[in-house]
C-alpha cells in the first residue's frame, strides 16, 4: 500500500507531463475498443444476414456443385428422391435449382445465374411468395443490385435465354414481379429468381435440384449423393475477411499504443535521472532496491489506470452513441461482394473490454519496468550525491 500511495503521489505531482501521457494512452484504449467493436458488429451482422438470406442453417450440395465454377452447373443436379422428400415435406429443406442464362434488357446482353426456388419456402428471406402469379408468364424477382446493373424495374418484361439438359438453347420473356433489398450480394448480384417448377420445366430437369437449404431442425449429415456443408464451412469467407481486418487494425492501434508507451518510457527514464537523490534516500532509510523498483514500476503503470478512467469519461458516451445510431457505410460497399449493411452497429463484448484493459495495463507495466532496472545498480552514496552510474 505504501508503494502504491507513493507512486500515485509522485505521478499526480508530475502535473502536465502525466496528463499528456494519460491522454494519449486513453485515446489508444478507446480506439482499440471502437475498432474491434466495429469489426465484431460487422461480423455479427454479416453472419446473421448470410444465414437469413442465403445459407439457412447449412446446405446440402450436389457432389459436383462448386459455387466458384459456373461450368459445373450443367452436371451439378440430381433427382429429389429417397430420404430427401420427407425432409422437404417437413419443411426442414428447401430445394434450389441453378443454371446459367443470358438476359437481353433493352438490346443489351448480360450473363446471369437463373435460380429456381420453392414459392412456399420459409427457410430464407428471399421473398419467394412474390413469384406466385396467375399471369401467363414466367414470374421473376431480383435484388436491388441486379436491378441497377441491368436497369430493370418492377413490372418490366425481359427476354431470357438458357440451355436445357440436352444443351439446346431456348428463350422466353420473364416479368419482374418484385425487387428486394438484401445485404447479401450472393443472392443478388447477377442473379434472377423464378419458381422452381418453372425452371425445372424450362430445363427439362423434372423434380431435380442443385442444392438444398436447411433450417435449424435438420440434423446435419450427408444424404446419398448430397454433401452437407455446415455453417463453419459456408461462413469461412466472412470469417477470413474479419480476421484479416483485425490483423490490419492491430497496426493502427499498435502505433497509437506505441506512441503512448514511448512517452511513458521516456518519462520513466527522465524521472529516474532527476530523482536519484530521492532513490538514494529510500535505500538509505532501509528500503530494498526491489521495493524502490516496485514503486517506480507502479508509478509508470499507474498511467494505464488513469488512462482507463479518463477514457471511460469520454469513451463510454461516445461508444454508446455509436452503438445506438450505427456507423454509416458508403454506397460503394455494395461492390465489395461482402455482406455489409447500410450501417454497422458495433458490438462491445465483456471479453473485448477486458482484453483492452489488460493489454493497456500489461503494456504500460512492462514499459515502466525496463528503465527501473538501473536502480538495482545504484550505490546509495552516489545516488544521494546525485551522481550518475
Amino acid at each position: 500500500m505504501i508503494a502504491i500511495k507513493l507512486a500515485f503521489r509522485n505521478l499526480i505531482g508530475a502535473g502536465l507531463r502525466t496528463w499528456l501521457n494519460v491522454t494519449v494512452l486513453s485515446f489508444a484504449f478507446v480506439v482499440i475498443i471502437f475498432y474491434n467493436g466495429m469489426l465484431d458488429g460487422w461480423n455479427s451482422q454479416a453472419r446473421r444476414d448470410t444465414k437469413e438470406w442465403e445459407i439457412g442453417n447449412g446446405q446440402l450440395w450436389h457432389s459436383a456443385y462448386d459455387p466458384y465454377d459456373p461450368y459445373c452447373l450443367q452436371d451439378a443436379h440430381a433427382p429429389i428422391t429417397g430420404k430427401i422428400i420427407p425432409l422437404i415435406d417437413a419443411k426442414q429443406l428447401t430445394p434450389v435449382l441453378i443454371t446459367q442464362a443470358t438476359i437481353f434488357p433493352e438490346g443489351r446482353m448480360e450473363n446471369v445465374l437463373l435460380k429456381g426456388i420453392d414459392t412456399a419456402q420459409t427457410i430464407v428471406k428471399i421473398p419467394s411468395t412474390s413469384l406466385k402469379t396467375k399471369e401467363n408468364i414466367i414470374p421473376a424477382i431480383i435484388g436491388k443490385r441486379m436491378a441497377l446493373s441491368a436497369k430493370l424495374k418492377k413490372g418490366d418484361n425481359v427476354l431470357i435465354r438458357w440451355r436445357d439438359k440436352n444443351g439446346t438453347f431456348d428463350a422466353k420473356e420473364i416479368k419482374i414481379m418484385d425487387i428486394f433489398s438484401a445485404n447479401v450480394p450472393a443472392v443478388d448480384n447477377n442473379q434472377i429468381w423464378i419458381p422452381l417448377s418453372d425452371l425445372q420445366e424450362m430445363t427439362g430437369l423434372t423434380n431435380e435440384a442443385t442444392l438444398f437449404i436447411t433450417n435449424e431442425k435438420y440434423v446435419s449429415g450427408d444424404i446419398d449423393n448430397w454433401k452437407f456443408k455446415d455453417l463453419k464451412f459456408l461462413l469461412k469467407d466472412i470469417d477470413d475477411v474479419i480476421q484479416a481486418k483485425k490483423g490490419g487494425s492491430m497496426v493502427i492501434y499498435g502505433l497509437l499504443l506505441a506512441i503512448a508507451l514511448l512517452a511513458i518510457f521516456d518519462t520513466q527514464v527522465l524521472s529516474i535521472f532527476r530523482r536519484q537523490k530521492e532513490i538514494g534516500t529510500y535505500i538509505a532509510l532501509g528500503m530494498t532496491r526491489s521495493k524502490v523498483i516496485q514503486i517506480f514500476t507502479i508509478e509508470g503503470s499507474a498511467h494505464s489506470i488513469l488512462a482507463i478512467l479518463l477514457g471511460s469519461v469520454y469513451g463510454i458516451p461516445l461508444l454508446a452513441y455509436l452503438n445506438s445510431v450505427g456507423i454509416p457505410m458508403p454506397k460503394t460497399t455494395d461492390s465489395y461482394g461482402l455482406a455489409i449493411a447500410d450501417k454497422i452497429i458495433p458490438v462491445y463484448s465483456i471479453g473485448l473490454i477486458l482484453f483492452s484493459i489488460v493489454l493497456v495495463i500489461v503494456s504500460a507495466t512492462i514499459v515502466s519496468y525496463f528503465p527501473t532496472r538501473r536502480i538495482s545498480k545504484m550505490k546509495p552514496t552516489d545516488a544521494l550525491k546525485g551522481k550518475i552510474q
